[in-house]
């Protein structure tokens, strides 16, 4: 199994700063794709931005310029670097992590728990 802890959400102002972490763990093999997706009261779960193996980077249009993903293949670990924060980016972000625990398994997405992230004066 893969276990993932986020951290790094909060209360900002507009204009302001956030970095998200995920850390994951448990029986990895080996990490394809991490990411980052959101989900706003009312609305659908949306991809933000996601890193594959690679180096790949997807950002979504309402995020690209301001948010910026990284990527630590030693550690499992994937960060979000939230810049110049708006109101609409207040939603519960949520990790993501397409990976496989042994040699010859189907890769399959593990989520973590969900951090706030609220932007308001």
């Amino acid at each position: 199994q893969v276990q993932l802890v986020e951290s790094g959400g909060g209360l900002v102002q507009p204009g302001g700063s956030l970095r998200l972490s995920c850390v994951a763990s448990g029986s990895i093999f080996s990490i394809y794709q991490m990411g980052w997706y959101r989900q706003a009261p009312g609305r659908q779960r949306e991809l933000v931005a996601a890193i594959n193996s690679g180096g790949r980077i997807n950002y979504s249009d309402s995020v690209k310029g301001r948010f910026t993903i990284s990527r630590d293949n030693a550690k499992n670990t994937v960060n979000l670097q939230m810049n110049s924060l708006k109101p609409e980016d207040t939603a519960v972000y949520y990790c993501k992590v397409s990976a496989s625990i042994s040699i010859g398994a189907s890769m399959r997405d593990y989520w973590g728990q969900g951090t706030q992230v609220t932007v308001s004066s």
